[in-house]
């Protein structure tokens, strides 16, 4: 599969032969790349609970490829949503899970059966080309925050700092967070990204640094804690994070850690940007509290993954058997500490949100 530097084309799932669905398992990088074959609902919601694919959008367009391999199998009501509810109960917090179930229902409702499989697949693969566009849209109207940086300091290396992973491996191509970095970087723009371990599952590590690294991006990984200590000493230039859901009041829930990174930038005066793609938005929802927070398996923190010196991939327990371990996935960052949300119509103020989207 070809994964060019820039992001653009990579694809993170794809229709395969006999009805089924491929994917980048991401359980199994930086150590290994492999393609894993999808073929009935409950590879779907397995690959979507144990987190084979993540990242809000990617959750989305998998849940649709769901859809379409359940409308396969049984087109009938019943069967239909039986399938729905067995992806939906999948994880809690990304709002693209719900909105792209809700999307395929209200394709296929309508259908007689025997017409339902075939737009079904249509659809999925609809919301998973108008990702694409999204997230490159996104990166268009991004650059110009990192070329306003850069002129600021003509020659020298612009420092973006990034949590979590919104990359393109948590999209269907692009990324969201990274489209403005990838286009800077095509662009000739030196810049050069901190990224954030981000504990538990140290996505930042495992999958923003891989992906990084193939596309030639200059970075440098650093623990979680690290990112005030840098802002203090003048060494980020901005910040750009995903989001999972963000609430009509610019109130933003991302990967546990935004918002302290989010604070440190406050107290430092470095911007503080979210890239938000509009399916993310939750324009139901009034506030940020409102959002529910998955609380996973407490072995994300307990143990870890690596790969040996002797080349095995092990796990191995960091702790005590007798110490227990709290794993809340998500925490919610403030309106007040977002300098703007970059989206595929522009950069918004947290407060505008309601008033460009309403009619999302």
């Amino acid at each position: 599969m070809s994964r060019p530097a820039d992001g653009s084309a990579r694809r993170t799932i794809w229709a395969a032969e006999g009805g089924t669905v491929e994917i980048i398992d991401q359980t199994r990088l930086p150590h290994d790349f492999a393609v894993a074959r999808l073929a009935t609902v409950a590879d779907v919601a397995e690959a979507i609970a144990v987190m084979r694919v993540r990242g809000a959008p990617l959750i989305g367009a998998t849940a649709a490829h769901g859809m379409a391999i359940a409308a396969s199998e049984d087109a009938s009501g019943e069967a239909l949503a039986e399938a729905r509810a067995t992806l939906f109960a999948t994880r809690p917090t990304a709002v693209n899970l719900g909105w792209a179930l809700a999307r395929m229902m209200q394709r296929l409702e309508p259908l007689p059966p025997e017409e339902r499989a075939a737009a079904a697949w249509a659809e999925a693969e609809a919301i998973a080309a108008e990702d694409v566009a999204l997230n490159g849209a996104i990166g268009d109207h991004g650059l110009p925050l990192i070329e306003a940086a850069a002129a600021k300091r003509p020659g020298e290396t612009i420092n973006i700092l990034t949590h979590c992973n919104a990359g393109w491996l948590a999209t269907v191509g692009w990324g969201t967070a990274t489209a403005p970095i990838y286009k800077a970087h095509a662009a000739g723009i030196k810049v050069h990204v901190w990224v954030d371990e981000t504990r538990p599952r140290n996505q930042g590590a495992s999958l923003t640094a891989w992906e990084l690294a193939e596309a030639g991006v200059p970075h440098t990984l650093i623990a979680d804690n690290a990112g005030g200590h840098l802002m203090q000493h003048g060494k980020v230039d901005l910040c750009i994070v995903g989001t999972d859901r963000t609430a009509a009041n610019g109130d933003v829930c991302n990967k546990i850690g935004t918002y302290l990174k989010a604070l440190a930038a406050h107290d430092n005066g470095v911007p503080f940007y979210v890239a938000l793609p509009s399916p993310t938005l939750d324009l139901s929802l009034a506030r940020g509290a409102d959002v529910p927070i998955e609380e996973r398996n407490a072995s994300e923190v307990t143990d870890i993954t690596g790969k040996t010196a002797a080349g095995r991939i092990e796990t191995v327990r960091l702790t005590t058997p007798a110490t227990g371990a709290a794993n809340p996935a998500f925490d919610v960052t403030p309106a007040r500490y977002v300098s703007g949300l970059i989206t595929e119509r522009g950069i918004v103020s947290p407060g505008d949100l309601a008033a460009v989207f309403g009619s999302a």
